[in-house]
């Protein structure tokens, strides 16, 4: 194991400050990765998130609920002319 020894050599000519920087980094990686349970993440269904969901509304719904949002390129562009004038 001399890499190891190389690294206690490296670590110990640095200032006590730094030093601890090295503890408290060994630290975090002991607890990040001491977990016995492998992490398993369950798969992301946009489709059910309201943000993306108001999205989903077929255009004729649109159209009729949202008049102003049927042409969005138009809408963004009123919108920007009414504020930016100034």
């Amino acid at each position: 194991m001399p890499e190891f020894e190389q690294l206690r050599d490296d670590i110990s000519t640095l200032p006590a400050t730094a030093q601890q920087l090295v503890v408290d980094f060994v630290a975090f990686l002991k607890q990040r990765y001491s977990s016995s349970e492998p992490t398993t993440h369950q798969p992301l269904n946009i489709e059910n998130e309201s943000f993306i969901s108001m999205w989903s509304v077929c255009e004729a719904s649109l159209k009729e609920t949202r008049p102003a949002m049927a042409d969005s390129t138009a809408w963004v562009r009123q919108i920007r002319q009414q504020h930016w004038r100034s």
